[in-house]
């Protein structure tokens, strides 16, 4: 035993000592893990939409995200002329992660008036962060009230429109319009400024009663400002020639063996029953071909590109209309059924397909049960389709002159012989071609608005949830 050890007490081992320091750490540990959290420092996020910095009587939509311990309140108020208006004011005794509070602005902006205003949106969570007052985010913004909704005139209409056909409009909206065009059912057609010489203010939209839109739905010019307001005028037209015309065509296992089977490019795909074949492509591939074109007639020039009256495919015969409810049968019986959108023009084999009227070519090239296809845009959404070709003669974004060849009629695709398949496209919609072979109807409804000499025919109806009545069409 050495010297410093003589005289030192021995130590005392407490019994449990050992464990008592484990539990301590482990308790702290614990309360680290679990209270820790609590101090997040993650301030909500805050989104307005639309991110406009004018308001109007169009819904407003704010959304929180809150990443951390979850939302325990918010509000949000619009201040103008120094009085204040709660637009939402929630607390929560639960974390909240997400919500989205759509503001009906209309309901809330009573008693306001129009002018500058102050929209404050205050969140604040759960956290323990800033001396347990938690985390806060406020999005302040300098706003416009503006709850007047444009004003449009109508200065020349159309009293009747063919079912599938088109209609065309001339009309005045106010400066503060951003959009405007003509709905019906779920499409919509917008209108083009600067098409008159005499009246650069003035607006021209084509639009059409589609084939596929019930006879009691009638088109409503609308126009909206940078606010959301929105006003709407019921166009008054007669609607003329709804029938159309009901065909059955039998379908043989040869013609689905040498026509319908080859579309399908999956080998797998043509393994099944030769109905499921015919069906697999009468139905889905119909549908993605006509979305392809859809998508192709909705980008136009934005001026008129053609002349007078279109041309038909010369010396042909119309074989199929336009809208023609067809039911397909196999072995005596309905598989399914489809629309023909377009006029089948036969002549003899591989006769010359001319452009039915000048404007640049959209598209060359496959279309599934439409075979080889080209399509021409006429501008301001008016496009032509020719479908079926043998060959094809053009390139996409050539220029094109009315009856110049554009390639020779076949029977490629879904063809059971060789015949032009012409289509005619508004904004994507199919509509009925024969009026635009007419050049009386031209003359009539068309070319008296483009030079801006023809006047409203009808009174408009005005919609009953328009907060302010429209100016009335001049004389």
């Amino acid at each position: 035993m050495s010297a410093l050890e003589i005289g030192r007490p021995k130590r005392r081992l407490v019994p449990g000592l050992g464990f008592v320091v484990i539990l301590l750490v482990i308790l702290f540990a614990a309360g680290g893990y679990f209270v820790i959290p609590r101090f997040e420092w993650h301030k909500p996020q805050i989104k307005i939409t639309p991110d406009s910095d004018t308001i109007g009587l169009s819904p407003l939509e704010i959304s929180v995200t809150e990443q951390g311990t979850g939302l325990k309140s918010f509000t949000a108020t619009l201040t103008s002329g120094g009085t204040e208006y709660p637009l939402v004011s929630e607390e929560y005794d639960q974390p909240v992660m997400q919500k989205k509070f759509p503001v009906a602005l209309s309901a809330k902006l009573t008693g306001l008036k129009e002018g500058p205003a102050v929209l404050r949106v205050t969140a604040r969570d759960r956290s323990l962060w800033r001396f347990f007052r938690g985390n806060q985010s406020v999005v302040q913004k300098n706003v416009t009230i503006d709850i007047t909704p444009p004003t449009l005139e109508l200065m020349a209409d159309d009293r009747y429109v063919n079912f599938g056909g088109v209609g065309m409009i001339v009309y005045k909206p106010s400066p503060d319009t951003i959009t405007t065009g003509i709905k019906i059912g779920n499409y919509f057609f917008p209108g083009h400024k600067n098409q008159i010489k005499a009246h650069p203010d003035h607006y021209i939209a084509f639009f059409a009663h589609p084939y596929n839109v019930a006879e009691n739905d009638k088109a409503s010019l609308i126009a909206t400002d940078k606010a959301g307001n929105t006003r709407e005028m019921r166009l008054v037209y007669e609607l003329k020639n709804v029938k159309y015309k009901k065909s059955t065509l039998a379908i043989s296992d040869e013609f689905i063996q040498s026509k319908v089977a080859p579309l399908l490019h999956d080998v797998g795909a043509r393994q099944g029953s030769p109905k499921d074949i015919f069906i697999k492509v009468n139905k889905d591939l119909r549908k993605e071909n006509e979305e392809k074109i859809k998508s192709i007639t909705e980008k136009t020039t934005p001026s008129v590109l053609w002349h007078d009256a279109f041309s038909q495919l010369t010396n042909s015969k119309v074989e199929a209309n336009f809208a023609d409810a067809r039911t397909y049968t196999y072995k005596d019986e309905a598989i399914d059924n489809a629309y023909h959108l377009g006029y089948d023009l036969s002549v003899t084999k591989h006769f010359p397909a001319e452009a039915a009227n000048s404007g640049v070519i959209a598209f060359v090239g496959d279309l599934g049960i439409y075979g080889n296809t080209v399509i021409i845009d006429h501008g301001l959404g008016l496009f032509t389709l020719y479908s079926h070709l043998s060959s094809i003669d053009v390139k996409v974004g050539e220029p094109i002159k009315q009856r110049q060849v554009i390639g020779k009629t076949g029977e490629t695709g879904l063809a059971a012989g060789d015949h032009l398949h012409f289509g005619v496209y508004l904004h994507g919609v199919p509509i009925l071609p024969v009026e635009w072979w007419d050049q009386k109807w031209i003359n009539d409804n068309i070319q008296p608005k483009l030079e801006g000499t023809a006047e409203a025919a009808a009174e408009p109806k005005e919609s009953k949830t328009s907060p302010k009545p429209t100016r009335k069409r001049r004389r």
